[in-house]
């Protein structure tokens, strides 16, 4: 950055700080930038990038700072790079820790300066785009079955900490490596820390970094920062699906501090807020990250965002207006992890929009129904088996109970991420042996099987 900000010091500055209010600056301009245009000004050596969000008058433009505003001061004066904020992109990214701008964060040396994009692309126009082309197995039992992945769709994770929802991240980007030999972008949005860190090494250590790409903007960065790491993650994501023509993972998390932090720099710029506080510019905020995750005929982006509940309201207008782009809706639940299921995925409450036969076949759906039907029943049962024992149901809901139960814990499996710390290898179990032993519950073929002998397991033809 310190090499782009000495070209333009043989520039005329096209403006001075006038005001600076937090991340907020006021330039008093010779010539209006256009918006987005990113600019920047020097203090000890130390470059400061800002991008325009408002013009006020014919001179005046309202500025989000891109840094700390430590140091700066009125009568600074600012220089346009000529053009948005831009990140240098090349295939030497994968394994690596980056920010916002592109610079590493992992120590390592910066990333060659030979190639740049706009991280303000438009979407791809609709004649070069495709749609869904099938379902991205990921080799976990329960998000196949029940809540299949569909390549080139966009997925919700909603879950609380602890209940494993950074594990089953770190499994699906290991699933789409090793299965489908892709890569992964992985964008922290107001990450903590701790938590970039820990995900980080466990990824280092999980032996998936290789092909994984890191963008994280850090919880105590400025809005500005916040707000567009998606956009520069997702740059990213475009490039390796345009040069490399691979599955490409796209990981966020969180996109609800995406939107927090779009309410922030909305209210900064002093505009009223709208629905339940919100921004008024929220829905256009949202689609203009969703819409630029699609897929071409030489690659695709499949995309899992991790999506924060607030006081677990589904009505919530920010989880209302991301639920509108989702394709597979992936719930994990407290009570699942209470009780060992791992992984903690509610199979009454995850969908998929695609979840018909014309998608994925009659045996699927088939198969599908099968199984939450009886999960379905044994939970309304629960409360009479707890009060009244199992002796008193009928024959029938008996045979319902005891497959259910079996199910549950077949639906579990050790995973290759957390082989280090549980000792367990991981499985991956394809789709079609999935339906295969799911078929085999349902029909009582696996009857005299104990719930033991299902639990933790990959397929049930292995070691029985």
């Amino acid at each position: 950055m310190n090499n782009v900000l000495t070209r333009l010091h043989d520039k005329q500055a096209i403006g001075t700080i006038i005001e600076v209010h937090g991340p907020v600056v006021i330039i008093d301009c010779n010539r209006l930038p256009p918006l987005r245009q990113a600019l920047c000004t020097c203090f000890d050596d130390v470059s400061y990038l800002f991008e325009v969000h408002q013009h006020l008058d014919e001179h005046r433009i309202r500025a989000i700072t891109l840094h700390g505003t430590a140091g700066l001061s009125r009568g600074m004066l600012v220089y346009d790079t000529g053009a948005p904020l831009q990140v240098p992109v090349s295939e030497q990214c994968l394994g690596r820790l980056l920010n916002i701008f592109g610079e590493p964060l992992d120590g390592q040396p910066p990333l060659p300066q030979h190639q740049f994009r706009n991280i303000h692309a438009k979407p791809l126009p609709l004649s070069e785009a495709i749609g869904i082309s099938g379902i991205l197995e990921t080799g976990i039992k329960v998000i196949d079955l029940l809540c299949p992945f569909v390549k080139g769709g966009k997925t919700g994770l909603f879950g609380g900490a602890g209940v494993g929802k950074t594990v089953l991240v770190m499994e699906f980007i290991h699933a789409v490596s090793a299965i489908h030999k892709g890569v992964s972008v992985f964008a922290g949005v107001g990450e903590r820390i701790r938590e970039a860190h820990e995900l980080w090494r466990e990824m280092q250590q999980a032996g998936v970094m290789d092909d994984t790409l890191m963008v994280f903007g850090q919880m105590d960065e400025s809005p500005g920062v916040r707000f567009r790491i998606g956009l520069s993650a997702l740059t990213y994501a475009e490039y390796l699906r345009d040069t490399l023509h691979k599955e490409v993972l796209f990981v966020v998390d969180n996109v609800f501090r995406f939107v927090q932090a779009g309410s922030e720099i909305s209210s900064l710029l002093g505009r009223m807020p709208a629905t339940v506080g919100y921004q008024p510019t929220l829905t256009t905020e949202v689609a203009e990250l969703e819409d630029r995750i699609s897929s071409t005929r030489d690659g695709a982006i499949t995309s899992v965002q991790a999506v924060y509940v607030p006081a677990d309201d589904m009505t919530d207008p920010a989880v209302s207006a991301i639920l509108s782009h989702l394709d597979t809706i992936v719930i994990l639940s407290r009570d699942q992890a209470s009780k060992g299921i791992y992984p903690a995925v509610d199979p009454l409450r995850s969908s998929s929009k695609l979840m018909d036969r014309h998608t994925l076949g009659e045996r699927h759906v088939a198969v599908a129904e099968g199984v939450r039907g009886h999960l379905a029943r044994y939970a309304e049962l629960e409360d009479i088996i707890a009060m009244l024992g199992i002796e008193e149901l009928s024959e029938a809901d008996r045979k319902i109970v005891m497959r259910a139960r079996k199910l549950q814990r077949y639906l579990t499996q050790p995973f290759s991420a957390l082989a280090q710390h549980t000792r367990q290898t991981g499985v991956s179990v394809p789709l079609t042996q999935t339906l295969n032993d799911c078929e085999g519950f349902l029909s009582g073929r696996y009857d005299a099987v104990s719930e033991a002998q299902c639990y933790m397991r990959g397929a049930m033809q292995d070691g029985l």
